[in-house]
């Protein structure tokens, strides 16, 4: 499988222009054979709490219809962020498109982040999702999500691969990589993690910091195309030997730890 990881700058709440570069990065990528391409969090709109203005009905978003045309014309899967009307609120969601144009997934984010009262403004979702990408059971995930390991050890049962998309600031990068790491080979996956760059509007610094790491712990090397694009290869079949030489989950006691959370 080749995965492409885009690094997004998004412009604040201007989805007009973020479509165009998305465009251009499309044109970029657009003879490299890539399977399936992967955005940060909250893609067109950066990250915000303004959801009266930004967030989409899900059968009637402007948003998706764009990522469905994207997904046809280049013949690809795609999974961005999108924020989505939920009741009073809104929805903080990865949404997973197949080649032909068809949802195959719609996560939403289950710990909003309360440092920045996110859950003020959006309701956490309450359920892991995965989806099918070429044939791979895929685990969905959301920035802040990744320090809670719980959910991942539910996703990695089927998954082979597990993705985050963030917003996930220099200041933190460190803890972004460590924990990355750990849960890739906690639960013995290929750990995907993507996250924006640039500045925010609280002059937030995000630095380059998408990658893959393998079942084993170690982080893949990739293609370097521009400056928000790298583009990976994945050999899956490194999933089940790995878990194979080292069977780590043979030895989980999921009935002891529910006595002790």
């Amino acid at each position: 499988m080749k995965v492409a990881l885009i690094s997004f700058y998004p412009i604040l709440e201007d989805k007009k222009n973020n479509m165009s570069k998305i465009e251009k990065h499309f044109q970029a990528i657009a003879y490299s054979d890539c399977n399936w391409a992967v955005f940060p969090e909250m893609t067109l709109t950066g990250f915000t709490m303004n959801t009266k203005d930004c967030a989409e009905d899900f059968s009637d978003s402007p948003s998706i219809r764009f990522f469905q045309e994207q997904a046809i014309q280049n013949k690809m899967y795609l999974s961005f962020g999108i924020i989505l009307k939920c009741r009073d609120k809104a929805s903080n969601n990865l949404i997973t498109i197949s080649p032909q144009g068809e949802i195959i997934a719609s996560y939403a984010k289950i710990h909003p982040f309360s440092r920045v009262k996110e859950e003020t403004y959006y309701y956490g979702g309450d359920m892991p999702v995965w989806g099918n990408i070429a044939d791979i059971r895929v685990g969905m995930s959301i920035c802040y999500d990744l320090r809670f390991p719980e959910i991942y050890q539910a996703l990695s049962k089927n998954c082979k691969i597990i993705v985050n998309i963030a917003s996930w600031p220099e200041k933190r990068i460190q803890h972004w990589m460590t924990l990355l790491r750990a849960r890739a080979i906690e639960n013995q996956v290929f750990f995907i993690g993507v996250n924006r760059t640039g500045k925010d509007e609280n002059k937030l610094n995000y630095c380059k910091s998408s990658m893959i790491i393998n079942p084993e712990g170690e982080i893949l090397n990739g293609k370097n195309v521009n400056d928000e694009i790298d583009i990976f290869e994945i050999d899956i079949n490194q999933v089940d030997s790995y878990r194979k030489s080292f069977p780590v989950k043979n030895d989980r006691k999921p009935e002891l730890y529910k006595q002790i959370l």
